[in-house]
């Protein structure tokens, strides 16, 4: 069977696994390899050859940005697929991934029916697809938001609805936005962030920080939060307004109040960002302790 190769580029370990796994899992046809970072992809890409590139935007070493800006001067690579899988969104770093010559973008978090449904896409316009899908197993259902959310269903697809546009590394001057609910709503803690799920975004309440976790509390929900779900955590900082977007993943969910009807949720949201400018900004929010601002969702 003929093999497409995926090269899979982020910085986070549980990132390259939840993809790759998503493509194995959807596509027998396919061989994936992975980097930490664009200069690592940069060595593959120059010894072997890829047919599809997924990659984040914020690395260590190279950015995803530049690693595209590079791929699109080798001759083999002109026309591969390129798709960021970034939580970037904003206009201006679109326009600047399309001025280098972007295939397409995944927003994060995703699901695993949002990433196959760009890369079907993508491979299609490279007449790649019908090779992928040569004996595509039945087994593999891509309207499950994660694995873990197959597990919790029995087997059974959720609903789910796209994330809205994701917003910049650091917003100086945020959107307006609508009014924060009452105070007396939602339990206490140190202070507000806005969590975004595949399902859509939410605010939360943040208990306890540390650089490799976050304990947060949000309202139960319709459609309720999965263990091993990817997210993204978005925390104001400083006089400035500044917003911190931190990657992650959902490692415990519990409820908050002893009874299986709780209003609330606890969620241990897990980091995976390994970069340096990410561990500044966590540091910064948990030496600034009870300064933390509340932030309102929409921003």
């Amino acid at each position: 069977m003929a093999k497409v190769n995926v090269l899979v580029v982020d910085d986070a370990p549980f990132i390259r696994d939840l993809v790759k796994k998503c493509l194995r899992n959807s596509f027998p046809g396919v061989a994936t390899e992975d980097a930490v970072n664009g200069r690592k992809a940069q060595a593959l890409l120059m010894r072997e050859s890829f047919d599809l590139i997924l990659c984040d935007w914020e690395m260590p070493e190279m950015s995803g940005l530049e690693l595209l800006a590079w791929v699109r001067t080798q001759e083999q690579y002109k026309t591969t697929p390129f798709i960021m899988v970034t939580s970037r969104g904003d206009k201006e770093n679109v326009v600047q991934a399309i001025q280098a010559g972007v295939s397409d973008f995944v927003g994060k978090p995703f699901t695993n029916e949002q990433l196959l449904t760009k890369v079907k896409k993508a491979l299609a316009k490279s007449g790649k697809l019908d090779a992928l899908m040569s004996g595509a197993s039945a087994r593999s259902n891509p309207a499950f938001a994660n694995d873990s959310l197959s597990a919790l269903t029995g087997g059974k697809p959720a609903e789910v609805t796209r994330p809205a546009a994701t917003s910049p590394l650091i917003n100086s001057a945020p959107a307006a936005r609508p009014a924060a609910p009452a105070a007396s709503a939602a339990p206490a803690g140190r202070g507000q962030g806005q969590l975004r799920l595949a399902a859509g975004t939410q605010p939360c309440v943040i208990k306890a920080l540390s650089l490799k976790e976050a304990l947060l509390v949000v309202k139960r929900g319709d459609v309720l939060p999965q263990v091993l779900e990817s997210a993204v955590l978005d925390l104001e900082q400083g006089d400035n307004a500044e917003v911190a977007r931190l990657n992650g993943y959902l490692h415990a969910i519990v409820a908050h109040e002893p009874k299986p009807d709780s209003e609330w949720l606890q969620l241990t949201f897990r980091f995976v960002d390994q970069d340096a400018q990410k561990l500044d900004y966590i540091s910064r929010l948990i030496a600034r302790g009870s300064q933390l601002k509340h932030f309102v969702p929409g921003a």
